[in-house]
């Protein structure tokens, strides 16, 4: 694993307002809290970061800048800096797991922090626009079932899509930590769309309805039921949806 710093251009103004607005339905919940994907493939952003990196909080500032923006944009937080004296409280084993597997799809020798994955693949190029170019390669209706915490989702694959896997995950809004130790000593870290919870659910094929079973929202964390289904063999998104329900 290494530790590298993110180039300045990642978090220019011009970067940040390049997002393209997708259709509305791709995003908003309607009054019975379900959300229907657009045609057009929805960008799935992924930072890996860490409370113990000193070159993470840039990142972790400009994924806030995604906030109601039409993305599914996800924090994972690792624990392999742990070690330096400073834990962070929202690093699992699974979060890092799931960056080994994204580094071995993209041929990486290692894991590092910061790292922005988009649509599976190793994003670097970070002035680049975060917009819905490519046609979606599959449909998702995701609604609220019986209960505050209950989801199910409908996955319809386009044509010539063979097997397909999905996961879900649960992100939050607001969370603060004030950093004790090592690296970001003394510093107050915010942090938006953080993975509080991650599910792979397998590989399918064909129209298949998944349920989810999500952990309690907290009234002062905004929560996300986020939704994103991939082409199993490379890992790249077919289509992703998230939904945030009152």
């Amino acid at each position: 694993m290494t530790h590298q710093p993110l180039r300045p251009i990642a978090f220019s103004l011009a970067a940040r307002s390049a997002v393209l607005a997708l259709p509305l339905a791709a995003l908003a919940a309607s009054p019975h809290c379900e959300v229907r994907s657009g045609p057009r493939l929805t960008p799935v952003i992924e930072l890996y970061t860490s409370e113990g990196c000193s070159s993470c909080p840039p990142a972790d500032q400009w994924l806030s800048t995604l906030k109601g923006k039409p993305v599914v944009a996800q924090a994972f937080h690792v624990g392999y800096w742990d070690y330096i004296g400073w834990v962070d409280r929202f690093a699992t084993p699974a979060n890092t797991k799931r960056q080994r597997e994204i580094a071995s799809a993209n041929g990486l020798r290692g894991i590092y922090t910061p790292q922005l994955v988009r649509n599976g693949r190793d994003w670097r190029d970070y002035a680049q626009a975060v917009e819905a170019t490519a046609p979606a390669r599959a449909s998702i209706t995701l609604q609220r079932t019986a209960g505050a915490d209950n989801f199910e989702a409908r996955v319809t694959p386009a044509s010539g899509v063979g097997s397909w896997s999905a996961y879900w995950t649960v992100t939050e809004h607001g969370h603060s930590s004030h950093v004790k130790a090592r690296e970001n000593a003394g510093d107050t870290l915010q942090h938006d769309f953080v993975v509080r919870q991650y599910t792979p659910v397998g590989r399918y094929q064909g129209n298949q309805t998944l349920r989810f079973a999500a952990i309690a929202g907290q009234a002062s964390h905004l929560r996300q039921i986020n939704l994103v289904v991939s082409d199993p063999q490379t890992g790249e998104p077919l289509q992703a949806v998230s939904l945030q329900c009152s």
